[in-house]
């Protein structure tokens, strides 16, 4: 029963971080946006919120632990925002190649964030020695009555805020999108922009708007991963890079709705980490288990491919530049 509890909680903890760049992309591909960038945007929004709260945190003597966490969560988010907006001035304005754009984004983001990680490590004293540890501990405080509930509590009350910030944000943009006027016309600009633009929605301003939030919203999961997964330091492991990728491969197994990402993200979770609790497996072995969300998610692609349910497919128009000269 140990085992299967740490299972669960692992599975919770990385889920939550590919759970905010899959909600950041979801919102962003629902506008035609395809932003293969998110691993670098994720990277922005990591070393944003890092560099922001150590600077916050060797200023002064007693760091207040709610002021860390709104330094943190500006810097992150206004960072991955910047990188959505790179990614929309080059793709919707200059109308350049979206997967050409998201992969540079992917690239430059990873690039940036090493870089001022590795000058954080020489300013902190050395390599592994960055450590913001007060924000790194308001971010991990758990509920206070979680103890209370027994096995139920371990699962599923002890953990950070940002876990149960993620979850509220998937239902909260599932409704948006489909109840509220604005998130429809979000929808009608990702399914046929030149539609959309005759009936007086502005297109370019959605595009803009959705790209910059969900990119936003994304760079919050490199938060999570910096803050809660590594404990508030910088690793220069090509972890986040991999989360990122994962996160792109949920869009499509939770077939572009934010609800069905909160469970997909989960069960991610349990895929990848299943090894450590398989005993006398080889090497080769689990490198087969890290492997299973893709190979699930190619499953999903495949069958919803061929039942072609209006509502599993992606967006009309998504990857494609909108002219607006030809409508």
């Amino acid at each position: 029963m140990a085992q299967i509890i740490q299972l669960l909680q692992s599975a919770i903890v990385f889920g939550t971080v590919i759970l905010f760049g899959c909600i950041g992309e979801i919102i962003t591909e629902k506008a035609g946006n395809l932003n293969l960038g998110v691993p670098g945007i994720m990277y922005l929004g990591g070393i944003a919120g890092l560099i922001g709260t150590f600077f916050y945190e060797s200023s002064v003597e007693n760091p207040n632990k709610i002021l860390c966490i709104v330094i943190a969560l500006v810097c992150s988010f206004a960072a991955s925002a910047l990188g959505g907006l790179i990614y929309s001035f080059l793709t919707i304005t200059l109308r350049a190649n979206q997967n050409v754009t998201g992969l540079t984004i992917t690239i430059f983001g990873s690039g940036i964030a090493n870089f001022y990680g590795g000058y954080l490590n020489k300013l902190a004293g050395g390599v592994g020695q960055i450590s913001v540890k007060t924000t790194s501990e308001a971010f991990r405080t758990t509920l206070p009555f979680a103890t209370s509930f027994g096995d139920f509590g371990k699962v599923f009350l002890s953990y950070g805020f940002l876990v149960y910030l993620a979850i509220a944000l998937a239902v909260i943009v599932q409704y948006f999108l489909n109840r509220t006027g604005k998130g429809l016309a979000l929808r009608s600009v990702g399914e046929n922009p030149a539609t959309a633009d005759a009936a007086g929605i502005n297109v370019t301003k959605y595009k803009y708007l959705a790209t910059c939030i969900g990119a936003g919203i994304s760079g919050l999961g490199g938060l999570y991963y910096v803050m809660d997964y590594i404990k508030g330091t910088w690793a220069n492991d090509g972890k986040l890079e991999s989360l990122g990728w994962l996160a792109l491969a949920l869009v499509i197994f939770a077939t572009w709705k934010t609800v069905n990402s909160i469970w997909g993200a989960y069960l991610f979770g349990v895929l990848y980490w299943m090894y450590l609790y398989i005993p006398g497996l080889g090497r080769s072995t689990q490198e087969l288990f890290k492997m299973l969300p893709y190979v699930v998610t190619l499953i999903v692609l495949i069958v919803s491919s061929l039942k072609k349910k209006p509502e599993q497919q992606p967006p009309a128009s998504l990857g494609l530049a909108y002219f607006r000269e030809d409508r």
